[in-house]
C-alpha cells in the first residue's frame, strides 16, 4: 500500500507537466504516435514505438519522465494512469506470454538490452541488512536502469493497478528443470523491494538524498554510502577531515586522503624515509650553524692576552716619559 501524501491525481498532474515542458512535450508526442497507430496485421509498430520511448527516457530529464511513470498514487484511476504511460498496449503486451528465460535469452542476443538488464541486476540488487534495501544505496542508479529497459525486448511494466510490482511480459510455464531459475528471474522484478522503495521514495519525495545522484565517500576502511551519510551525519565531517592526532606522519595522511578512493594502502616507508631526510637536513643546518658561529668568534686566548698587552703599554709609557722628564 502506497503512502498517501496528496488528494489529487500526481499522474495527471506530472502529465500535465511535461506538456508544459518543450522538451518532454516533444519526445511525448513523439513515442504517443507510433505506439497508439495501428497498421494492417499489428495494433501498432512495436519496433518504432520502442524506439522512440528509448529516446523519451534518454533525452527527457528525469523530473518530468520519472513523474509520469513513479509518481505516488492513491486511488487506482491514478494508479491505472501511471500503468498506462508506456502505452502497454504496444510496448509490453503481446498475444502469448513467452517463458521468462527465453525472453531473456532473447535480450542478449541484442546489445542495448543486454547491458541495460546487466545493469539492472547490478544497480537494483535487493538487500535486507541496508538502510535501503539496496546493495548499492543509491535510488537514482536503480531507477535510471529500470528505465533504461523501457524500449527493449525486456520491457517492463507495473502488472496491475493494485500494487507497485513490476514485471516483463513473460511467465514460468514450460519451464521444466528450470523453474527455480526462471521464479528467481521474475521475482528479481516482481519482489525487488529495492526498486519499490526506489519508486515510492521518488514518487512521495522522501529520501531526496537517496535518490539524487551522489559521489560515496570512501576510506581507507569502507565505503561510506549515502543513506548511511543521512543516518549518521555527525561522523560525516570526521571521515573528511586529515587525522592530526595518530602515529602516521603527516605526509602519510596526506597521501591517504589522496589514495583514500581506491583504498590503497599508504606507502609509509617513503614518508619515513622524508623525515630521516629531513632530520638530515635540520642536523646539517644546525651543524652549520654552529660552524659559522664559531669561524667569527675570537680565541679564548685573546681575551686572557689584553690586559697584559695594555698594561706593557702603560709601563712602557711611563719610562719613556719619565726619561724625557730627567733629561
Amino acid at each position: 500500500v502506497e503512502p498517501v501524501l496528496s488528494k489529487g491525481n500526481n499522474c495527471l498532474d506530472a502529465a500535465k507537466a511535461c506538456n508544459l515542458n518543450d522538451t518532454c512535450k516533444r519526445f511525448r508526442s513523439a513515442y504517443i504516435t507510433p505506439c497508439t497507430s495501428s497498421t494492417s496485421n499489428e495494433i501498432c509498430n512495436k519496433r518504432k514505438c520502442h524506439k522512440a520511448l528509448r529516446l523519451f527516457f534518454d533525452k527527457v530529464p528525469p523530473k518530468h519522465s520519472y513523474g509520469m511513470l513513479f509518481c505516488s498514487c492513491r486511488d487506482v484511476a491514478c494508479t491505472e494512469r501511471r500503468r498506462q504511460t508506456i502505452v502497454p498496449v504496444c510496448s509490453y503486451e503481446d498475444r502469448e506470454k513467452p517463458n521468462c528465460l527465453n525472453l531473456q535469452e532473447s535480450c542478449k542476443k541484442n546489445y542495448i538490452c543486454r547491458s541495460r538488464l546487466a545493469d539492472f541486476f547490478t544497480n537494483c540488487q535487493p538487500e535486507s541488512r541496508s538502510v535501503s534495501s539496496c546493495l548499492k544505496e543509491n535510488y537514482a542508479d536503480c531507477l535510471l536502469a529500470y528505465s533504461g529497459l523501457i524500449g527493449t525486448v525486456m520491457t517492463p511494466n507495473y502488472i496491475d493497478s493494485n500494487s507497485l510490482s513490476v514485471a516483463p511480459w513473460c511467465d514460468c510455464s514450460n519451464s521444466g528443470n528450470d523453474i527455480d531459475e526462471c521464479l528467481k528471474f521474475l521475482n528479481f522484478f516482481q519482489d525487488n523491494t529495492c526498486l519499490k522503495n526506489a519508486i515510492q521514495a521518488f514518487g512521495n519525495g522522501t529520501d531526496v538524498n537517496v535518490w539524487q545522484p551522489i559521489l560515496p565517500v570512501q576510506t581507507t576502511t569502507a565505503t561510506t554510502t549515502t543513506a548511511s551519510r543521512l543516518k549518521n551525519t555527525g561522523s560525516e565531517t570526521t571521515n573528511n577531515e586529515i587525522p592530526t592526532h595518530n602515529d602516521s606522519p603527516a605526509c602519510a595522511n596526506l597521501q591517504a586522503q589522496k589514495k583514500r578512493k581506491s583504498n590503497e594502502s599508504v606507502d609509509t616507508e617513503l614518508c619515513l624515509n622524508e623525515n630521516a631526510i629531513g632530520k638530515d637536513n635540520t642536523a646539517g643546518i644546525s651543524t652549520s650553524h654552529i660552524s659559522s658561529e664559531n669561524s667569527l668568534a675570537l680565541p679564548r686566548s685573546f681575551y686572557l692576552s689584553t690586559p697584559l698587552t695594555l698594561m706593557t703599554l702603560a709601563l712602557s709609557l711611563c719610562l719613556f716619559l719619565s726619561s724625557s722628564v730627567v733629561l
